[in-house]
């Protein structure tokens, strides 16, 4: 029986992509503890942050609050995404000479198959230097690259070395080092799992070895038997280049907190716009439409609305989520934050306008 032959897989990881294209676009920036998102008066969320600002503890996802306490001298910048989606694109364009199997999974990382590269030159590993010599000599950028024969290993890799790292784990390796890994270092395993494991005994790779197929569905479910796999190097899951959208988002952190009145619907006619936009370039047109609200105190509610039709038209989704908000009992509290998001994706635009007076409201 002839053996399967194994898959080549690059993990490319962008260091630090948002606030690395800032600094690279604004000198004055460089070297300099510098917060993508968020303010230094304390709101919103950093979306990334400079690799000096890191140094003082400071991560994605991390209150803008807490962030300027552990950096004072943090440098709070706007977010331009239309600019970072520009760079992916450019990115992605030195990803396509190698392969066309690419599975991007969001504008900073990807997951090629160079299995057959279209070069012909055959080592992955030579593949990923390409690569990232290109992205630094054309772009301006580096990236880090994780290299191996699935995309578990890979994407661990290539976070081994960063910034500017390659990492290779060869298949008589994998075991090895899947038994040495840290629970909290496995891709999909968040800080709550790692807790649960933790309390099993569960702390390295080796430890998780140690348990069958069925104890390890008992305590995880479904992933279980993912984990009873992974720890084994085992992971068969393809590069899929046509990766689905799922939904389309936006949303704004005000300076000061709103009440329901029209400056808020100034604002949630802003976001709707700006959500269309994105909309109208990848022509995927959504029957669901979800606003999200955070208030004040941090509690946060979503609201959707389903339509029998996509809504292809901005007035009508901006008058959809008007008619969400108006119906939505804010209890008198402030709001802190608006989103609005689209789902549920029709991929050809419709020919005639839908009117939201027309459509049967779903909750």
């Amino acid at each position: 029986m002839e053996t399967p032959k194994l898959r080549k897989i690059i993990h490319i990881d962008m260091d630090a992509f948002y606030a690395s294209v800032e600094q690279r676009d604004f000198p004055e920036l460089r070297g300099k503890p510098l917060v993508v998102g968020g303010s230094p008066e304390g709101r919103g969320v950093v979306a990334t942050a400079s690799y000096e600002a890191r140094t003082y503890g400071v991560r994605s996802a991390m209150s803008s609050k807490k962030a300027q306490q552990l950096c004072p001298y943090a440098i709070f910048v706007y977010p331009r995404f239309s600019v970072y989606k520009e760079v992916s694109r450019q990115i992605r364009e030195i990803f396509s000479r190698y392969t066309d199997l690419i599975e991007p999974l969001s504008l900073d990382e990807a997951y090629l198959d160079v299995t057959e590269d279209k070069l012909n030159i055959g080592s992955a590993i030579t593949i990923a230097e390409q690569i990232k010599q290109a992205i630094k000599d054309e772009l301006g950028l580096t990236a880090s690259a994780g290299v191996s024969i699935n995309k578990f290993v890979a994407k661990i890799a290539s976070d081994m070395n960063k910034p500017d790292g390659l990492t290779f784990i060869g298949p008589s390796k994998i075991e090895k080092f899947m038994e040495k890994l840290p629970v909290e270092k496995f891709h999909g395993v968040g800080k709550v799992t790692a807790e649960r494991m933790k309390m099993q005994g569960i702390r390295k790779g080796s430890d998780l070895k140690k348990l069958t197929e069925e104890r390890l569905a008992l305590l995880f479910g479904k992933s279980g038997k993912f984990f009873y796999n992974i720890v084994r190097g085992i992971d068969n899951r393809a590069v899929k280049p046509d990766r689905e959208t799922k939904s389309i988002s936006s949303e704004d952190t005000f300076g000061s907190d709103l009440d329901k009145g029209s400056e808020m619907y100034e604002r949630l006619l802003q976001i709707t716009q700006s959500v269309f936009k994105r909309i109208n370039q990848y022509q995927l047109f959504g029957r669901t439409l979800t606003v999200k609200v955070k208030f004040a105190d941090f509690k946060q509610i979503t609201r959707s609305i389903s339509f029998e039709h996509p809504i292809n038209n901005e007035n009508d989704a901006y008058q959809a989520a008007k008619t969400l908000i108006e119906q939505t009992d804010f209890g008198g509290k402030l709001v802190r934050l608006l989103g609005v998001g689209f789902s549920n994706f029709h991929e050809a635009k419709p020919k005639q306008r839908n009117r939201i007076e027309e459509q049967k409201l779903l909750f």
